[in-house]
């Protein structure tokens, strides 16, 4: 039987009708494999960015001697005040000094007053430390020279050089009193530290003003000291809420800040 005119066209407009059907397959698997490629690249664009923040931030607890401190905010001793990794250095104050017990006093930062506690049973050595750098009047007017934001939150004091690099010519351990889960909850007064070296604290501490989580290193995590139990909600929105000079996640905080007062009993 031979095909009429009809049945051609008919033919004809299902051959088009078959390959409009492929074309547009064709697209919407092209466009569903981009939509996975660039799903797939937007997913380790944002895993980098997570890596490079955490990378930085952690950057400021665990630089070295000799850093600057706009690399890294660690309280980085010079080298006459560096001690070895286990072994105090200098004149460190007995850690009998803290009296196994805990010390309640006030600190105010640009005037803001705070109510603090120290906890001398369960971190003697550096309560014992720091209740002599108190009493002999070391913490007065010294600044708080560092200030980090973006997953961590804390602001750092308590540096004689303002810099990042200065102590209060010893340096002590172990680590005391650090939180098993690296969890710093809000109003932790905890000490700066080089990284990896457990025996580097001084006088530089951390007061955390928004629950930070800290990664543990080769010596362990950080010393909590003690904890604010009032004011920190008006160095929030006095202070650290104002944000780092230069729109930074890490260094000095826009409002200057000083230790104006601090004594404890």
């Amino acid at each position: 039987m031979v095909p009429n005119k009809k049945q051609d066209r008919e033919a004809r407009e299902a051959r088009v009708r078959v390959r409009a059907f492929q074309a547009r397959r064709a697209v919407h698997e092209h466009q569903q494999k981009r939509r996975v490629r660039d799903n797939v690249l937007a997913g380790l664009a944002v895993i980098a960015v997570l890596a490079l923040t955490v990378g930085a931030q952690v950057a400021f607890f665990t630089g070295g001697p000799g850093n600057a401190p706009s690399a890294s905010g660690t309280p980085t001793p010079s080298a006459s005040e560096t001690a070895a990794a286990g072994a105090n250095s200098g004149d460190v104050p007995p850690s009998s000094l803290a009296e196994g017990r805990t010390w309640t006093g006030t600190m105010a930062l640009n005037g803001i007053p705070l109510k603090i506690e120290l906890d001398g049973a369960l971190a003697p050595q550096a309560v014992s430390s720091a209740v002599s750098l108190i009493n002999s009047g070391f913490y007065q007017d010294l600044s708080c020279h560092r200030l980090t934001t973006g997953g961590f939150f804390v602001l750092q004091c308590g540096d004689p050089e303002g810099t990042g690099a200065g102590g209060p010519g010893y340096s002590y351990g172990p680590v005391e009193n650090a939180p098993a889960d690296n969890v710093y909850p809000a109003g932790t007064l905890a000490m700066a530290r080089q990284g990896g070296n457990g025996y580097s604290m001084g006088s530089q501490f951390f007061i955390v003003y928004d629950d930070t989580t800290i990664p543990a290193d080769a010596a362990g995590g950080y010393t909590v000291l003690g904890k604010v139990t009032s004011g920190l909600d008006q160095i929030k929105g006095q202070i650290t809420d104002a944000g780092v000079t230069g729109g930074s996640t890490g260094g000095a905080p826009v409002v200057p800040t000083t230790i104006t007062q601090v004594s404890v009993q």
